[in-house]
């Protein structure tokens, strides 16, 4: 049976266990080391994260963009799922950290108020913002699609990405960006370019094959978000 309904508890453990393989001890993730785990470089908001009142009026708020409350559609473009873990620097877990991402749609375009220049067209089906709080191992999980690339003007194009602000109360906020192997743009984009390449492979990375459980062609990134503690960390070399 394909999964097709929403990303919740047990779809997270799922994932994790059949695609992973190392649900079972959290601690044992991509990206980890003898020396802890190396802090994810932050990176600009940007202008298109959603307005308090489009998110206060959104019917859906839960990690499932593919497809908006209320609505039969599904939205367009491959079907991505997103998933990682929260953790600090030693490679410990962060429960109760609250991912937030938001995204443009496959045609390039969000549902912003700045974008309403864009010739793209909105996809009604897609959520565009969705957000989840990492479970006791400190993980998350999201179904969306593969953005679009869009022009920032002067023949300059933004590669394909996705947001992400991570909160929590003991932890300084980070806001980063989530990038694909393979993109031919990302070595002209201004943002991208703000990250020294030698921390690259914190924030691109590849899209896999998920398994015959899950949708056509559906995919899976596997992105881990190590915070800062604050406290003079010594992992971002």
């Amino acid at each position: 049976m394909r999964t097709t309904t929403s990303v919740g508890v047990v779809l997270i453990g799922l994932i994790w266990l059949t695609v992973c393989g190392y649900a079972e001890d959290a601690r044992n993730v991509p990206g980890q080391s003898a020396d802890g785990c190396p802090l994810t470089p932050p990176q600009t908001e940007g202008p298109y994260y959603p307005p308090k009142a489009q998110i206060d009026a959104q019917l859906d708020k839960d990690n499932d963009l593919t497809q908006v409350k209320g609505e039969t559609g599904k939205a367009k473009g491959q079907v991505l799922y997103v998933i990682g873990q929260v953790r600090d620097s030693h490679c410990r877990p962060i429960k109760g950290a609250v991912v937030e991402i938001w995204q443009a749609s496959e045609a390039g375009r969000y549902r912003h108020p700045r974008d309403t220049q864009n010739p793209a067209p909105l996809d009604p089906h897609f959520q565009y913002w969705g957000k989840y709080t990492t479970d006791q191992d400190g993980r998350y999980v999201f179904k969306t699609i593969k953005p679009g690339a869009y022009s920032i003007g002067s023949g300059t194009m933004r590669p394909s990405h996705i947001h992400f602000k991570v909160s929590h109360p003991e932890y300084p906020q980070l806001i980063t960006q989530l990038y694909f192997v393979g993109d031919r743009f990302q070595d002209t984009d201004p943002i991208l370019n703000d990250v020294p390449r030698q921390k690259w492979d914190r924030v691109i990375v590849p899209m896999e094959e998920p398994g015959s459980d899950y949708e056509p062609d559906a995919k899976i990134a596997r992105f881990n978000v190590t915070l800062s503690s604050g406290k003079g960390d010594t992992k971002d070399n």
